[in-house]
């Protein structure tokens, strides 16, 4: 069982797709790479999610990845007397450290860190970004605002800021606890919410030490700052509109999308569009046109995965949802078009064996017209490399760790499977066919490409490439 499509699909699971059967319909119609979203639900709901898809997992014999999303810190304003006031444009309003709840002139925001950060001018936007303050005079303790634009605040609605960075960890103590029970149950990637600075990766990075993949979710204005930083330290990015949009002008977001997408194609990092794709099936059983065409542009502009959020997990249209999002994927990926812009976004290789071989091999099966390209991999590393080239064949990874086949879940093009370790470039290539064969990659007649890298079982070292002929 393979997929008819390169571009891969990343769902979110909730109340809406708990169920055995729920989480089998999302597979089927289309699913690569699950969400557990640590923001919701508990540490059993997660666990009996994630032992669902393992099992479906066994009955298909295809690798399923599994993607923890850590909440990171949240910022939220206390209560009010009368559960909720209405801001006036133009009014006076007081954030402070008192727990006493507020009213109409102040209300309580019992983040000391942030009274730390702030300035003068600074921005302080309420309720995503629903409501927009700006600071007149703080201290170490309050913040004298101005309403730019009023409306109702009601208790502890969130508080994004998005002109100051924060001294704030990317890990919360409940993130610390989540993310130890994630990896002990054995999810395949970590998302990081929050993330400011590259320190925040490096801290997630030493806590993780290798146990699961890493990926950042960019969604604060301060981390676009050292982004070339950030993609260097991540396994993996996301470009989360949701937060990213309240904090940036609406104007801003595409932009920013492209480039953050480019740069990580560039640098060969797997990239997930997420956030409101396909909003309206939240409610309804077909999109509108404009969600359409934004899960259509993320694909053109070649991102690894798309995703959705409350549209699978709490929605009333789950597998409806997948399924269109698979079908407005494929057909961008029969537009000759599509092809025409991945051609001209590739990346120059670098200068690394590596990089000259899985360049060799899209070149050659352009060339001679490969059925597939198969890689042997044990890190992921080389599959990867062979990934960022956006090569017209499918590829098929081959890998004795389970763990990197779940990883490649979410890389694009890759179609991973878990096979025995060989020890020779003549039965690598004995199984090769073998694997394209059985996955129904290939006919009698077909040729494929195969890279591998000799010694076998050492990352990253690609250094050969041969054509095989199926007989």
């Amino acid at each position: 069982m393979h997929r008819n499509r390169s571009t891969k699909i990343v769902a979110t699971l909730g109340p809406a797709s708990a169920s055995e059967e729920m989480i089998t319909e999302l597979f089927n119609a289309g699913v690569d790479v699950f969400r557990l979203n640590f923001s919701h639900g508990s540490h059993d709901d997660h666990l009996a999610k994630l032992q669902i898809i393992r099992k479906l997992e066994a009955s298909t014999g295809r690798p399923i990845g599994i993607l923890a999303d850590l909440q990171g810190p949240k910022i939220r304003v206390a209560t009010f007397t009368d559960d909720s006031i209405e801001l006036e444009g133009g009014a006076d309003f007081r954030l402070d450290l008192d727990t006493t709840p507020g009213d109409a002139t102040r209300v309580g925001l019992p983040h000391p860190e942030v009274f730390q950060a702030l300035r003068d001018g600074a921005r302080v936007l309420l309720d995503d970004g629903k409501l927009c303050l700006e600071v007149v005079r703080c201290g170490a303790d309050f913040a004298e605002t101005k309403v730019v634009t009023g409306g109702r605040l009601s208790n502890r609605k969130g508080v994004n800021l998005p002109d100051v960075a924060l001294p704030l960890s990317a890990l919360t103590k409940k993130d610390r606890t989540d993310l130890e029970f994630a990896l002990g149950i054995g999810v395949d990637w970590v998302a990081l919410s929050f993330v400011q600075r590259p320190d925040d990766v490096a801290e997630a990075r030493s806590l993780i030490n290798g146990r699961a993949g890493v990926l950042v979710k960019l969604e604060k204005p301060a981390a676009l700052d050292h982004l070339d930083e950030i993609i260097h330290l991540a396994d993996a990015l996301m470009v989360a509109r949701g937060d990213l949009g309240v904090e940036l002008p609406p104007e801003r977001v595409p932009g920013v999308q492209r480039r953050i997408v480019h740069d990580c194609r560039i640098a060969g990092k797997p990239v997930v569009v997420a956030t409101q794709m396909l909003e309206s099936m939240i409610d309804s059983p077909t999109p509108t046109r404009a969600e359409a065409s934004d899960v259509a542009t993320a694909v053109y502009e070649g991102a690894d995965a798309v995703m959705l959020s409350a549209e699978s997990a709490a929605g009333s249209y789950p597998r409806e949802a997948v399924d269109m999002m698979s079908r407005i994927i494929v057909q961008v990926e029969h537009d000759p078009l599509y092809r025409t812009d991945l051609d001209a976004q590739r990346a120059t290789p670098e200068h690394t064996t590596a990089d000259a071989i899985s360049a060799a091999a899209r070149q050659v099966a352009e060339t001679l017209n490969c059925a597939a390209i198969v890689t042997y991999t044990n890190s992921g590393s080389t599959t990867l490399r062979a990934a960022r080239e956006r090569p017209a064949a499918p590829l098929v990874a081959l890998t004795p760790v389970i763990g990197t086949a779940r990883r490649l879940a979410l890389v694009w093009g890759v179609h991973s499977v878990t096979t025995a370790d060989v020890s020779s470039f003549s039965e690598a290539a004995e199984k090769s066919v073998q694997m394209c064969l059985q996955e129904g990659f290939v006919k009698s007649g077909d040729l494929i490409a195969i890279t591998a890298g000799v010694p076998f079982g050492t990352p990253g070292a690609t250094n050969l490439l041969r054509i095989e002929t199926i007989k």
